[in-house]
């Protein structure tokens, strides 16, 4: 079985679904809103080496459920799945439980 990986500082994104609006027998798809995506992380790199600084690891990890921004991540087709793939310092946020 394939699977992807990430490399560097590199995040691998598995988009939430979009709910649609629904006005009588019509679907209103959530397409062309500008606003933030979320997704759950299902690959994380190690990190990066930084010269003068050393080794910095990633912070995330896979099944976090982050906010990604509206532009910068780049889309990925793997396998008939949908993907956003880029750098961890893009992350706006992640959604944690209150305990």
């Amino acid at each position: 079985m394939r699977k992807l990986e990430a490399l560097f500082d590199a995040v691998i994104i598995k988009p939430l679904d979009e709910e649609e609006t629904q006005f009588g027998s019509i679907f209103i798809p959530d397409a062309g809103k500008d606003r933030n995506e979320q997704g759950t992380v299902v690959a994380v790199g190690p990190g990066v080496e930084m010269a003068g600084i050393g080794f910095i690891p990633t912070n995330v990890k896979v099944g976090d459920v982050v906010i990604l921004p509206t532009m910068g991540f780049s889309k990925l087709q793997f396998e008939g799945d949908e993907y956003y793939i880029g750098n961890e310092r893009q992350i706006l946020a992640k959604i944690t439980d209150n305990e």
